[in-house]
């Protein structure tokens, strides 16, 4: 073998193991980031929690760290692992059709009144549990995110012995200047005006004036401490990994304990953006598996006939869903994107058919080697992010009644995503074609917002993380596409990587 030849291998070699080392190295890091900590996994009441706490039994307060809605209380790992460094003793859970709580969320949002009093219940049951702890000392503090943000301080102002609370993405509209007891505002940066003013507002009720950010009003023997803190660079789900909030919190409920232990804190933000693009990495090495189908590629659609079919779709699919029942699953907001994956694909291929006929040709059944790749493909995505998010960023694997929505929202979820396939790659697409597909799809699901905003505003939080994935999926496809020359491989392997994260995040409702 030439030197040339050496050289060539070791450099393929070198980039083929790339994305896997380092995804082992992040893992490593993120697994060493409860180095020093007890866990200890606890149902309370049916409830799933866990507990975190120093490696000895001196009796410290317990923080009860609540996620926000469509989280799990993975997500909440950051603040529970930098306040267990701290000495306290942590606590977080998994809130009725929430992650592993197998309980359905009663009244949804049809019934928030409902649902608000059994997420409270939640709230009650794991403070409870909490005073029974040899190792806690008595004090209770409660922290929420977005919607536990208002659940946390809703609980607060209505029992007594909540002696803090810290609130990251807070509206807060019945805070008084002393009811809940010393309340810390946290919020993104980067959040929405209206977040800033609400903590403002709140904040100023102390003040007596303009308040200043990150300066403390009030008295926290009397209870009415108060403060605000925007986290640098942070947006709605940042807010909970950055140092600027970790810091606030902990030194905070370090003033209302009297207590100044000061541990290191959590940075498993970075290491999860670092795994997340190394498992990328690694999926375009593992695209080199895939079989050569050495299909034809479906023609491609003039620019002026695609933007046409996906302006149709796009505009249409809100108008008609506004006035269709959309509650058909038993999974919040879920049940509407089923829907509206499966209107806005089947208004796509309408648009093809119709185009075909124009042009002449016919569709062609997808060969039983090309669904088998592209279910093994997704079989491997799954895995790939599954078993790291689940175990450090949000619940990711079905239980009980949410392994049979799968299968459901996978139909949805293709009947767009194979639509697309084959509208931007088809042979001589062009460039534009692929963003244009997903822009499109984001611009119906923000009409649909608009259109029914009480319906569906929970999709505006979680519509950022949609357009991060719908990049993904486009690296995906394309990948796939090269591979295979099969559009609809990376099709079927991206929707069901969606129709999984879907099922499994979305809240159970009854």
């Amino acid at each position: 073998m030439s030197l040339i030849a050496v050289i060539s291998s070791l450099r393929k070699l070198c980039v083929w193991g790339l994305g896997p080392l380092a995804a082992a190295l992040c893992v490593w890091a993120l697994h060493a980031s409860f180095q020093g900590l007890r866990l200890e996994t606890i149902d309370i009441t049916g409830i799933p929690a866990t507990i975190y706490r120093p490696q000895d039994d001196a009796p410290a307060p317990v923080v009860i760290v609540a996620h926000g809605f469509a989280g799990s209380q993975q997500m909440m790992q950051p603040l529970a692992v930098t306040l267990a460094r701290s000495g306290y003793v942590v606590i977080t859970f998994d809130f009725a059709g929430h992650g592993r709580n197998s309980a359905p969320l009663s009244g949804g949002i049809e019934s928030l009144d409902t649902s608000t009093q059994r997420l409270l219940r939640d709230v009650g049951s794991v403070v409870a549990f909490a005073r029974t702890l040899p190792y806690g000392d008595g004090r209770i503090a409660l922290v929420g995110h977005s919607m536990a943000s208002e659940l946390v301080v809703q609980y607060a102002m209505q029992n007594k012995g909540i002696d803090a609370v810290v609130a990251l993405s807070l509206f807060g509209r019945a805070v008084t200047a002393d009811n809940p007891r010393n309340l810390l505002v946290i919020d993104g940066a980067w959040e929405p005006a209206v977040l800033h003013d609400a903590a403002k507002r709140i904040v100023a009720e102390v003040a007596g004036g303009e308040p200043k950010e990150g300066e403390t009003y009030g008295d926290f023997a009397k209870g009415d401490a108060r403060q605000f803190v925007y986290a640098a660079g942070a947006e709605h789900i940042g807010v909970i990994y950055s140092r600027d909030g970790l810091a606030a919190t902990r030194n905070w409920l370090n003033a209302a304990f009297g207590r100044n232990e000061i541990g290191t804190l959590d940075r498993r933000g970075a290491w999860i953006g670092a795994l997340c693009v190394a498992i990328t990495l690694s999926l375009r090495t593992a695209s080199l598996a895939l079989p050569r189908l050495a299909l034809a590629r479906p023609p491609a659609r003039r620019p002026l006939r695609l933007f046409a079919i996906l302006l149709a779709a796009a505009g249409l699919t809100p108008i008609l869903l506004k006035f269709v029942p959309t509650t058909f699953l038993p999974i919040l907001l879920g049940d509407y994107l089923a829907a509206h994956f499966a209107l806005y694909g089947a208004l796509l291929w309408l648009g093809l058919w119709f185009t075909r006929q124009r042009e002449g040709g016919e569709f062609g059944a997808p060969r039983l080697g090309v669904v088998v790749a592209g279910l093994a493909a997704g079989a491997v995505l799954i895995a790939a992010f599954g078993l790291p998010l689940d175990a450090y960023v949000a619940s990711f694997w079905p239980s009980g009644s949410r392994v049979w929505l799968i299968p459901v929202e996978f139909v949805a979820v293709l009947a767009t995503f194979s639509a697309e396939a084959q509208l931007s790659r088809g042979a001589n697409a062009p460039r534009f074609s692929v963003i244009a597909c997903k822009l499109m799809f984001l611009a119906s699901l923000a009409g649909a917002i608009a259109l029914s905003p009480q319906r569906l505003f929970f999709l505006i939080i979680v519509t950022p993380v949609v357009a991060v994935l719908f990049v993904l999926f486009a690296l995906i496809d394309r990948w796939c596409a090269r591979r295979t020359d099969a559009p609809l491989v990376g099709a079927l392997a991206t929707s069901l990587l969606l129709a999984w994260a879907i099922s499994t995040t979305f809240p159970l409702v009854d």
